[in-house]
């Protein structure tokens, strides 16, 4: 069963949500929070699978949150989903940066939300339909210049050409089509360079691929 904790100030959208998801067999709502501040001590208290997190919220926003969240280690399992009402939030590529596993906008279909939160209990990035380039040539118009790449030396070549691929926006489908390679070896792939550099998630592997220069600014097609 995958435990879900609802993070948002309005308990219309909560409950619309809380339908959803506790209709659904293998998921159920184990908490609600209004705040971020109540949602830090409900994710304590509950330790739930996934946090479905408002961006906006009072006392303390979304991101903050989730900075704190991801940055204990003891609640190391736990994912936050991003929730916003436009895409083009602003806030979304600090979410990213911050450890949230994606993020999904309000209006986004019942099935895609289904699909996220089963999505991210498995290590997948989820991001709205659309969005991932459009994120990613966000980070790297803001990207800094390239830190040391001491890190991808524990990588093989493969797993170095398959970080890329995941860099610039691919999915394991379309980076098995790139490589000639099944979709499961893809997927390998990619859970093996996320173990070898302690990334939480494949947002986390796309910030990283960035931050080492492995990708550059203007490689997306």
């Amino acid at each position: 069963m995958i435990r879900v904790l609802l993070a948002d100030d309005q308990s219309l959208v909560r409950a619309g949500f809380r339908a959803l998801l506790d209709a659904q067999p293998d998921i159920e709502v184990t908490g609600e929070a209004a705040d971020g501040e109540e949602a830090l001590r409900r994710v304590r208290e509950l330790r739930p699978d996934v946090v479905l997190m408002d961006i906006r919220m009072p006392l303390l926003d979304g991101l903050a949150a989730t900075r704190r969240i991801t940055g204990d280690g003891d609640l190391a399992e736990v994912k936050v989903v991003m929730l916003t009402t436009f895409e083009l939030d602003e806030y979304v590529f600090e979410a990213i940066r911050s450890g949230a596993s994606g993020f999904l906008v309000k209006d986004t279909e019942p099935d895609e939300l289904l699909r996220a939160v089963r999505a991210v209990v498995e290590g997948d990035a989820l991001l709205s339909p659309g969005v991932t380039r459009r994120l990613i040539a966000e980070f790297a118009a803001r990207s800094k210049e390239p830190a040391a790449a001491g890190g991808l030396a524990r990588l093989t070549e493969r797993e170095r050409e398959v970080m890329a691929l995941v860099g610039i926006g691919l999915s394991n489908d379309e980076i098995a089509r790139r490589l000639v390679v099944s979709p499961l070896t893809a997927k390998t792939h990619v859970s093996r360079t996320m173990v070898k550099l302690g990334a939480r998630d494949r947002a986390q592997l796309v910030v990283l691929a960035y931050e080492s220069g492995l990708v550059r600014p203007g490689w997306l097609g």
